[in-house]
């Protein structure tokens, strides 16, 4: 990730944001161009979203979105995750923007792996909305879940290869092979 080497307020980095062919994250003053991702990881992105439509149906007082639309924590933070589901109606007033997630699910690649686990979860827990942090990986069969607890705690529950991964925030349960199904092999 490369940042503008100065600080941008958040009013400056939204009009850069409007008028830039290049999607583009801020945190704390900091803006970072977002690099592309790979097929597996697009892959990842549309069977977890698939699946989400699949369990919500239609009508749904949930939404859910990819990577095109941010999630903001005032003047903090403006991220694009992979994926993530909001059911709070003050939600739907802002076409480019949520505040209110329940669920958050980033796709991991080694250039971001180490932002993703650390600043970013940071960052991510600063929203009283949100319920699970999801951390998918590229390279095996293997999900990370970070869970809030009814104490305000986080727990980790790992799931891999053969195992029901479980989403509590939006009662969601599928087989870890559904989520990695039509993955091309890693070289």
């Amino acid at each position: 990730m490369i940042a503008v080497p100065y600080y941008v307020s958040p009013e400056e980095y939204l009009d850069i944001e409007r008028q830039s062919l290049v999607r583009h994250e801020y945190r704390c003053g900091l803006v970072y161009a977002i690099a592309g991702g790979s097929d597996n990881h697009d892959r990842l992105t549309f069977n977890f979203l698939k699946l989400i439509d699949n369990h919500f149906g239609d009508p749904a007082q949930c939404r859910f979105y990819s990577g095109n639309v941010k999630v903001n924590y005032q003047d903090e933070f403006y991220y694009y995750p992979d994926a993530f589901v909001t059911c709070d109606p003050r939600d739907r007033d802002d076409r480019y923007v949520k505040r209110y997630p329940e669920l958050i699910a980033e796709v991991l690649s080694s250039s971001t792996q180490t932002f993703d686990l650390g600043k970013k979860f940071d960052d991510y827990r600063q929203l009283e909305s949100l319920e699970e942090y999801v951390l998918i990986a590229q390279e095996s069969q293997s999900v990370e879940c970070h869970r809030r607890t009814s104490t305000n705690i986080w727990e980790t529950i790992a799931y891999k290869a053969g195992e029901l991964v479980i989403l509590k925030s939006i009662n969601l349960k599928f087989p870890i092979s559904e989520l990695y199904r039509g993955l091309d092999a890693q070289d």
